[in-house]
């Protein structure tokens, strides 16, 4: 069954996910397997946790705001990181999200080797503390009731300067009906 979820794809909440965890989130979708499961990592939740507080030895090569981010809600005690690098190669302690091409030379970091690996090559990189985990069809079936929109990536995305304004940015970015909802208050009741 073809559900139209991939690696490399962005899940944007809509304004009716109101769970705490997702809402106005934006995740990149980093395994998919309609099988297995699906499992991906929220953009837009930095903490105030300094990177160089949990894992200092990848301090350095952290892009700003160089803290950890909240990846999901599930196993926020293990980390994981996404690095973006130029070229084609795939060197040790990084493997390619082999995804959507806009997002081809993202991919994830194994936070147990080396940092001087990856140091050269790394554009940008970023910590997130847990992850977003759905089981088979869960996800498709969150997505047919209206809770995510499914949308294609931008490198620049998982490594925004302004994570609190990515949510609005990827759905203006849309255009048509979407870019409108990107307008629509925090608060509705406010409207």
């Amino acid at each position: 069954m073809e559900d139209g979820i991939r690696v490399g794809l962005l899940l944007v909440a809509t304004p009716q996910l109101d769970d705490p965890n997702f809402r106005r989130s934006v995740v990149l979708v980093v395994e998919h397997d309609a099988e297995g499961g699906t499992l991906g990592v929220v953009l837009n939740r930095p903490t105030e946790i300094p990177v160089d507080r949990v894992l200092p030895p990848w301090a350095d090569l952290v892009t700003g705001p160089s803290v950890v981010f909240q990846g999901g809600p599930v196993a926020l005690d293990s980390a994981l990181a996404l690095a973006r690098l130029p070229g084609e190669d795939e060197p040790l302690g990084w493997r390619a999200l082999d995804g959507d091409p806009s997002v081809a030379r993202v991919g994830l970091v194994d936070l147990d080797a080396p940092p001087a690996l990856l140091a050269p090559e790394v554009i940008q990189l970023r910590v997130f503390a847990g992850y977003a985990g759905w089981s088979a069809g869960q996800l498709h079936e969150e997505v047919a009731d209206g809770a995510w929109y499914l949308v294609r990536a931008e490198a620049g995305d998982v490594f925004a300067g302004d994570p609190d304004g990515l949510w609005r940015s990827v759905l203006r970015r849309q255009g048509g009906d979407l870019a409108f909802v990107s307008t629509f208050p925090d608060d509705p009741t406010l409207n």
